[in-house]
């Protein structure tokens, strides 16, 4: 098996270093140091699996995982468990908790080859699902980081979604279902099938013919209100 560690702290490279060093079966084939890296060597490398830290610089173990994509496996190696509900919808095969006993790190091994993990902490971590703080999106050979505070509003187009922040557009192949359960409930709402606004971005509401309305942004963009959306976003800006 072609393993990459990835970790921000050479210590705790170490140490997985260590304990992989008594499985035969199991090859090293590169160590990162942040997500970045991490993207570049799972791209070059195609390992068949990534031990992979989450709280990281430039990039998170999340992040890493949406833009290096699902061809390798993950397993991801944290000190926090608060994360493992995300673990589990982006399919990681394992959560190792740190500090992990030799024999821990064997069972996730194990489940590399073929098994499932992780239900027990998943039902922990149900009600610590943390929102996401900021989304991803490639543009040509970059990426583009937006923090969510940027954001005035999303709008579905097809299989994508379109960000609108700082005056730009930018497109991204995602559900808009997905992307609603990922931004915070107190900060974004949908108001429209096709719309999910920022709350702090409006400046007001304003009636649209009989029984109808639309946000209207600081920005000047103008969004169209369901009778539904109405009655949210209405409770919501008391």
């Amino acid at each position: 098996m072609r393993v990459i560690i990835v970790d921000d702290e050479p210590l705790a490279r170490a140490v997985l270093r260590e304990h992989l060093g008594f499985f035969a079966d199991v090859e090293i084939i590169g160590e990162c140091a942040n997500g970045f890296e991490a993207v570049k060597a799972i791209a070059e490398l195609a390992p068949d699996l990534v031990f992979l830290d989450i709280q990281m610089p430039k990039l998170d173990g999340f992040e890493v995982v949406e833009l290096a994509g699902a061809r390798t496996h993950y397993v991801f190696v944290t000190a926090y468990d608060q994360f493992a509900l995300r673990a589990f919808d982006v399919h990681a095969l394992d959560y190792l908790l740190k500090p992990f006993t030799r024999e821990r790190l064997a069972q996730a091994l194990a489940h590399a080859q073929g098994g499932d993990a992780m239900r027990a902490l998943v039902a922990d971590a149900q009600a610590r699902h943390q929102p996401i703080e900021r989304v991803l999106i490639r543009d040509g050979a970059r990426v583009q980081v937006i923090p969510v505070e940027r954001i005035d509003y999303v709008e579905a187009q097809d299989d994508y979604v379109a960000f609108f922040a700082d005056g730009r557009q930018w497109l991204k192949n995602q559900r808009m279902a997905e992307l609603e359960s990922q931004l915070d409930p107190q900060a974004f709402l949908r108001v429209h099938r096709s719309y999910i606004v920022n709350l702090s971005a409006i400046a007001r509401i304003e009636p649209t013919g009989k029984d109808g309305h639309c946000a209207v942004l600081k920005s000047g963009a103008r969004i169209p209100i369901s009778r539904s959306g109405y009655t949210k976003v209405r409770d919501l800006m008391r």
